[in-house]
């Protein structure tokens, strides 16, 4: 399973099959550039324009935008709801956290997670093999909330996401502020990850923004 960042908590995802999975695509308001690529499937975790842009994908993707269960030609996407905010939703709506499950691996992206989880959610997501993070603070959790939220989960892999670069003018912090955290990160161009080959420690892996 192979993975890129194309910006903000968008990533492309491909299976071996040949499948590939983008998560939350981006408004081209957003500052990002448009990574024109196709999928078979999109994840939206909900509906903001910075993360349910599903115009912007190439394709006749599905679309999996609720929560539940869902399978999809050999994918397993679990939808499983949180909050965008501290207060159950009351400032900026609901949000879904899917578990991508596919090829012996599972995948857990956490959309605009506003809280630390709670408990049944962190029993309803279970094994997380490569957790994609917010980690830019104001609209979703900061530094030290994702910190703690990785702490609950105990992945494999960690890949923030959402946080402020100079492609876009959102009041959000830079991933420099939750790299403090673990000075054992490393940058990649992508990321593959394959089932059974798990290393023994928790990695941090700071993906380049694919452009293509």
């Amino acid at each position: 399973m192979k993975f890129r960042w194309l910006g903000h908590a968008c990533f492309a995802i491909g299976l071996s099959s040949g499948k590939s999975i983008i998560t939350d695509p981006f408004d081209e308001t957003v500052g990002y550039p448009d990574p024109k690529l196709a999928a078979d499937i999109v994840t939206v975790s909900h509906q903001h324009f910075d993360h349910n842009a599903v115009k912007m994908v190439r394709g006749e993707p599905k679309v999996v935008q609720e929560e539940g269960s869902h399978n999809l030609d050999g994918v397993t996407i679990t939808g499983i709801p949180s909050y965008h905010d501290t207060a159950k939703g009351r400032q900026r709506g609901n949000n879904i956290i899917f578990v991508i499950e596919a090829e012996g691996l599972r995948v857990c992206h956490l959309g605009d997670l506003g809280h630390v989880l709670e408990p049944e959610q962190v029993k309803g997501i279970g094994r997380v093999d490569v957790l994609l993070v917010p980690v830019g603070g104001y609209f979703t959790i900061g530094a030290g909330e994702a910190v703690k939220v990785v702490e609950q989960l105990q992945p494999k892999y960690v890949l923030p996401m959402h946080y402020k670069t100079d492609y876009i003018e959102l009041p959000i912090h830079p991933v420099d502020e939750f790299l403090k955290y673990y000075p054992g990160y490393r940058a990649e161009k992508e990321l593959v990850v394959t089932a059974g080959q798990m290393p023994e420690t928790m990695q941090v892996v700071l993906l380049e923004l694919f452009i293509s």
